[in-house]
């Protein structure tokens, strides 16, 4: 064989590797930390529920700041309104909060099964508020814009209301008649979960015929903050015209700044428009067979509107519906307000025909290995019953998928070591010539047929598993305050125990110092387990490498320890079964070739 062909052709090359591949990984890490999103910290307690009693609590004069339908705008002109007006309450097993029947808009709702934090007495999350009792407002709304100077429903108009409770099982409709002749109905169903039905009717009583255009907006009177997360798509999104599109809140602002307030707009069937947050969605879903118009706009200035403006993503009919005389017309769409679970969005997407609902979860370029990953996890989970014990039993899977490539890497790793002392009586009888050092070390290589930089491999290998097992424990809800064992309540968190404070038993905070001064029980266990992992390989022949990784455990450990918990937990079993792959494997090189270490 030629030195072309050599593998081992030049000591020096396969050191290069190995630092680079040590490199590779090191500054992946430090991306993650600087540049990637962090654990998701506690989110601020929100303001106190809203009473879903019939009556509102007071509401500011002029609650829309839409423009007129006539600038091409969805929604009612800016109205002086009551500060007071009946609400129908909604009861769901999910859901609860309250419609304001001034407008008739959505604008208070509350999950029953999530929680802000995991303290006990934690407050409900809240997704929508009414204006004026917080300082996140925001609401659905449905209507209508006509030809002819027929009058249509606007934020002073008083519905009524079919019965005072909206749930499952128990529809609502609201009523009101123009007094010209045109009766608009919006009828109301909640399904068990999140979703709400949303049926516009017009009943045309008059002997001309009329035209009007059905439709629906979700509005939010703030800026929500968010922390930038690279990995992460928080603000304006929908599936419009056969494609994704995404509007971060500061483009949304930009954009419309620079287009009369329209960010986005897309003709097409099918598909859904709102907002998603990290683990929530609020999105209209129209009717999937019919041509709609779907916008994302900034809403600068205008009575009513914050001082940092407003956000709005609205649905209308792409053409309007013709109502003959003594004739009705009917228009069908849909709004999904809750948690993004993943199983719920297939279910939705699947038998209720919404293009693409499922694309409201993150899951990322990589989608591809992403989503299986938290399929297997979540798996694993149905038949535990632990989300943590379901991330060892996929470590597994992984090892075993990844099981040949390691045992190479390893079998070759514990001929190295094996190889120590004649590697050592080399570099003594050569210590006064590198070169010829190299020469012989790469020989004896050749001749035992291993590689040094198969080491490399086992790190590798492990880069798209933790990318993509990050992005699951980050995105899933599943996972949001998912519980282990001992003090990991929360899988997404960071282990919340610190060897800066002797656990607890100081009354103090390093982290207000720096946030590295933060490190767990569970990111120690894992740089114990690295150490080892470390010792049963073989030491790089270079100083200068040999010393790198005496310190790769603690930084990684320091690194990791900011991370979610159920990722360290990832790495630490990972690192256990390596260890006992690696010593099986080194006990069978061995037994096999006894003669291997001799000198």
């Amino acid at each position: 064989m030629s030195d072309q062909n050599d593998p081992f052709r030049g000591g020096l090359a396969g050191q290069k590797r190995l630092i680079l591949a040590i490199a590779l990984s090191v500054a992946i890490l430090v991306v993650f930390q600087f540049v990637l999103p962090h654990p998701p910290r506690p989110a601020p307690v929100p303001v106190e529920t809203a009473q879903t009693t019939t009556t509102a609590a007071p509401a500011a004069t002029g609650e829309s700041s839409t423009a007129a339908p006539a600038t091409g705008m969805v929604g009612n002109a800016p109205v002086a309104a009551p500060r007071e007006a009946p609400r129908l309450r909604i009861e769901g097993p999910r859901v609860s909060g309250s419609l304001s029947l001034l407008g008739a808009r959505l604008d208070d709702l509350v999950l029953a099964n999530y929680r802000e934090t995991i303290e006990p007495g934690s407050p409900l999350v809240r997704l929508l508020q009414p204006i004026g009792q917080g300082k996140e407002p925001s609401y659905l709304q449905a209507g209508w814009t006509a030809e002819g100077g027929v009058k249509t429903p606007d934020n002073t108009t008083l519905w009524a209301a079919s019965a005072p409770v909206l749930a499952p099982g128990k529809p609502v409709t609201l009523h009101w008649d123009n007094g010209a002749g045109v009766v608009f109905e919006i009828g109301l169903t909640l399904d068990e979960n999140y979703m709400f039905g949303v049926t516009q009717t017009v009943r045309n009583t008059t002997d001309a015929a009329i035209a009007v255009k059905p439709w629906g907006l979700v509005r939010r009177d703030y800026t929500p903050h968010t922390d930038g997360y690279s990995v992460l798509h928080e603000g304006l999104i929908g599936w419009v015209d056969q494609r994704e599109h995404d509007v971060t809140y500061s483009s949304a602002k930009s954009d419309g700044e620079k287009q009369q307030g329209t960010a986005f707009t897309g003709t097409g069937s099918g598909g859904w428009a709102g907002f998603t947050d990290k683990y929530w969605l609020a999105a209209l879903i129209p009717d999937q067979t019919a041509r709609t118009v779907s916008s994302f706009r900034y809403i600068a200035s205008g009575p009513g509107v914050p001082a940092g403006g407003a956000y709005q993503a609205d649905t209308m009919a792409a053409e309007a519906i013709a109502v003959a005389p003594q004739a009705t017309a009917s228009v069908s769409s849909r709004a999904f307000v809750g948690a993004k679970e993943v199983r719920l969005l297939n279910k939705y997407q699947d038998e209720g025909n919404i293009s693409h609902l499922s694309y409201a979860v993150d899951w990322g370029w990589f989608w591809f290995i992403t989503k299986p990953f938290f399929l297997a996890i979540d798996w694993f989970n149905g038949q535990l019953g632990n989300f943590g014990l379901a991330i060892l039993a996929f470590t597994i899977c992984v090892k075993g998928v990844f099981f040949p490539l390691a045992n190479y890497s390893y079998r070759s790793m514990s001929k190295m070591k094996l190889l120590g002392p004649k590697m050592a009586a080399i570099k003594e009888q050569y210590k006064d010539d590198n070169q010829k050092q190299q020469m012989e070390i790469m020989k004896l290589y050749k001749a035992e047929k291993v590689n040094p930089a198969s080491g490399c491999l086992p790190m590798v290998i492990q880069i798209p598993v933790f990318f993509s097992l990050y992005k699951v424990i980050f995105i899933t809800i599943e996972m949001r305050h998912a519980p282990f064992y001992g003090w990991i309540q929360d899988l997404s968190a960071i282990d919340p125990t610190n060897v800066f404070n002797a656990f607890g038993l100081i009354p103090f905070d390093p982290t207000i110092i720096t946030p590295w001064l933060h490190l767990g029980l569970w990111p120690l266990i894992m740089g114990v387990t690295m150490f080892f992992q470390q010792k049963m390989n073989p030491a790089p022949p270079d100083p200068v490498q040999a010393r790198l990784f005496q310190f790769m455990p603690i930084i990684f450990t320091f690194m990791l320890a900011r991370f979610p918990a159920g990722l360290v937990i990832y790495w630490s079993w990972n690192n256990t079964l390596t260890i006992a792959q690696q010593w099986l494997i080194m006990r069978q090189t061995r037994l096999s070739r006894p003669g291997l270490a001799r000198t």
